[in-house]
C-alpha cells in the first residue's frame, strides 16, 4: 500500500513522512546540537527580549565594535520571543517546542523544492527518490529542528535555485529572477558563506549568456541584503554593512585558530554522512549532464571548493550543500542509466549498496531523530530554575578538562554570573576572585562535571565553600554519553549539583 501510494503521489508521500519524522523531533529532540545553535541564537535572542545583551554584541552593553554576526536570524527569534512574552508564554521548554515546530514546517520546503529541482534536471522518478531521501536521511529530521544558520539558510537557497531555474517559464520572467535574487539575499543574511553558493547561480546565468537575468538576480540579492544588513547595521552602529565587514576580517585573522584539516576533509565527510557506497554513486552522478545541471552544480562546486581551501574547517560548515548533492546525484544517475542500462553485475552491486544504505539509515534514524542533545546541561538548568530567585552565581567545576562548557541560562530563566574551577582556572585564582567580592556574590550552587576524582574535587571546593550540600545528579542522554566516551572533547558529562547552604 505504501509503495503504491509513493508511486502514485511521490511528493505528497515524501512530505508526509518528512513531516511525521520532524514532528517526532519537535517533541523528543530537545536540547541543542552544538554551541552555535543555542548560544549564538537562542540565548542572544532571549536576552534581548529580556532587555539585556547576553553576548555583549550591542553598543548599549559596552561593546565598542561590531562582533561580526548577522542579526537577521537571531533577530527573528528575538521578535518571536518578544511576542511570546507579550502573550504570557514564559516557559523556556514551551518556547523551544514552538521554535522547533516552526523550523520543522519550514524545512519541508527543502523536500518540496528538492523534488522540483531534481524533476527539472532529470525526471519524476529521480525527483521522487531525491525527495524521499531528503525526508528520511538519518540526520535530516534532527538537524531540521535545530537553530543552526547552516541549516536555516537551506530553504532560502533551495527556493532561490528553483525560481532561478524556473523563471524563464513564468509569465514575467524578469520579476522571478529578481525574486530568486531576493531569496538568495535572505540566505546570505542568514549565513554569510551562502554568498559562494549564490554567486554560483549568478555565474551559471552568465556562462549561459543570460546577462539580463544575471543582473536582475544580482539586484535581488543586493536589494534584500542591502535592506536588511544595511538598515539594521546603520541603526545600531551608524554605518551599513559593518557586521559583514567585521565577519570577513575576523575570519581572515583567525583562519588558523580553529579546527584545521586536509583539503579533502569535506569530501570524506560528505561521502561518510551519505553512507558509502551509495554516497560515491551520488557524488559521481553530480557530474552527469554537467552543462544542463550547471545552475545547481556550479554553486555546489564553488561552495565546496572555497570551504575545502579555507583552513578553518568545521563539519557544520558544509551542511548547506548536502541536499543539493542528493538532488544532483539522483538526477545524474537516472539520466545516465536511461541511456546506459547497467549490466547484471552492476545492478546487483547497486541493489546491495542500497540495501546496506537503508539498513544503516533505518538503524540510525530513530536514535538521532529522538536524541535529547546536551541533556545534562539543559536539565541541570531546568532543575535549578525552581531556585531561580535565589541564584545569582554558579561555580562550574571541571578540573578534569579545560574550560567548563557554558550553562544554557535560557532554561534557567535568569541571567547569572559564573565562576570556574578547571585546568584553565586554578584554585588560587578562584580564591583571589572570591576575595575581591562580597559574600552575597559567592556561588549559590556548584556544578561538578564528570565523576572522575569526584570526592577529591569536592574536598578541594570545600576548602573555600565548606558548607556545600549534595542536591542531585543529572545524567546525559544515551547518544551524548556515547559521544563523550568515544571522545572526551564532546563534553557531555554527568553533572553533580551541590547547593551552598549558607549563601542565601
Amino acid at each position: 500500500m505504501l509503495k503504491n501510494y509513493f508511486n502514485s503521489h511521490p511528493l505528497r508521500f515524501a512530505l508526509l513522512i518528512g513531516l511525521v519524522l520532524r514532528l517526532v523531533a519537535v517533541v523528543f529532540s530537545r536540547g541543542f546540537g552544538m554551541h552555535d545553535d543555542h548560544f549564538l541564537v537562542i540565548e542572544v535572542a532571549q536576552s534581548w527580549a529580556d532587555g539585556t545583551d547576553y553576548n555583549n554584541w550591542l553598543p548599549g552593553s559596552g561593546s565598542t565594535q561590531p562582533s561580526g554576526h548577522s542579526f537577521f536570524y537571531c533577530g527573528l527569534h528575538f521578535l518571536f520571543f518578544s511576542v511570546l512574552q507579550f502573550l504570557g508564554i514564559i516557559s523556556p521548554e514551551i518556547k523551544m517546542v514552538l521554535v522547533r515546530l516552526i523550523h520543522a514546517l519550514i524545512s519541508l520546503l527543502v523536500i518540496w523544492f528538492g523534488f522540483k529541482i531534481t524533476q527539472r534536471l532529470s525526471n519524476e522518478k529521480a525527483a521522487a527518490k531525491a525527495a524521499l531521501l531528503l525526508a528520511v536521511l538519518w540526520f535530516m529530521p534532527f538537524l531540521s529542528v535545530r537553530n543552526l544558520v547552516e541549516i536555516a539558510c537551506i530553504p532560502f537557497l533551495a527556493a532561490a535555485t528553483w525560481y532561478a531555474m524556473d523563471a524563464a517559464n513564468k509569465k514575467n520572467p524578469m520579476l522571478w529572477f529578481f525574486v530568486a535574487g531576493i531569496l538568495g539575499g535572505l540566505a546570505f543574511c542568514t549565513r554569510f558563506q551562502s554568498l559562494f553558493f549564490i554567486s554560483g547561480i549568478g555565474l551559471a546565468l552568465l556562462i549561459n549568456l543570460k546577462w539580463k537575468d544575471a543582473i536582475l538576480f544580482g539586484l535581488g540579492v543586493l536589494c534584500s541584503f542591502g535592506l536588511i544588513q544595511g538598515i539594521v547595521d546603520t541603526l545600531i552602529w551608524g554605518k551599513p554593512f559593518v557586521e559583514f565587514a567585521e565577519y570577513i576580517q575576523y575570519n581572515l585573522d583567525n583562519a588558523y585558530n580553529y579546527g584545521q584539516n586536509a583539503w579533502y576533509n569535506y569530501l570524506l565527510l560528505i561521502l561518510g554522512v551519505l553512507i558509502p557506497p551509495v554516497s560515491i554513486l551520488l557524488f559521481v552522478g553530480m557530474f552527469v549532464n554537467f552543462r544542463k545541471n550547471l545552475m545547481v552544480l556550479l554553486p555546489v562546486l564553488i561552495f565546496l571548493l572555497f570551504h575545502s581551501y579555507f583552513p578553518n574547517k568545521q563539519e557544520r560548515f558544509i551542511l548547506p550543500i548536502v541536499p543539493f548533492i542528493v538532488m544532483l546525484g539522483f538526477a545524474g544517475m537516472e539520466s545516465y542509466f536511461e541511456k546506459h542500462p547497467p549490466s547484471v553485475a552492476f545492478s546487483k552491486f547497486m541493489k546491495g549498496s542500497w540495501t546496506f544504505f537503508w539498513i544503516i539509515n533505518i538503524l540510525l534514524l530513530p536514535f538521532i531523530t529522538m536524541m535529547y542533545s546536551k541533556k545534562a546541561r539543559v536539565e541541570s538548568m531546568i532543575y535549578l530554575s525552581k531556585y531561580k530567585d535565589k541564584i545569582d552565581y554558579l561555580l562550574l567545576e571541571d578540573t578534569n578538562h579545560g574550560t567548563p562548557k557554558m550553562p544554557p541560562e535560557f532554561y534557567l530563566g535568569k541571567w547569572i554570573g559564573c565562576y570556574e574551577l578547571s585546568q584553565d582556572r586554578s584554585l588560587d585564582s578562584l580564591k583571589f576572585k572570591l576575595a575581591q567580592t562580597s559574600r552575597e556574590n559567592y556561588p549559590d550552587f556548584v556544578l561538578f562535571f564528570e565523576d572522575k576524582n569526584l570526592e577529591q574535587r569536592i574536598a578541594t571546593v570545600k576548602t573555600i565553600l565548606p558548607d556545600i550540600k549534595y542536591e542531585t545528579t543529572i545524567y546525559p542522554g544515551l547518544i551524548d554519553d556515547v559521544l563523550f566516551k568515544l571522545n572526551p572533547k564532546n563534553a557531555n558529562q554527568v553533572i553533580f549539583i551541590y547547593r551552598v547552604k549558607s549563601n542565601k
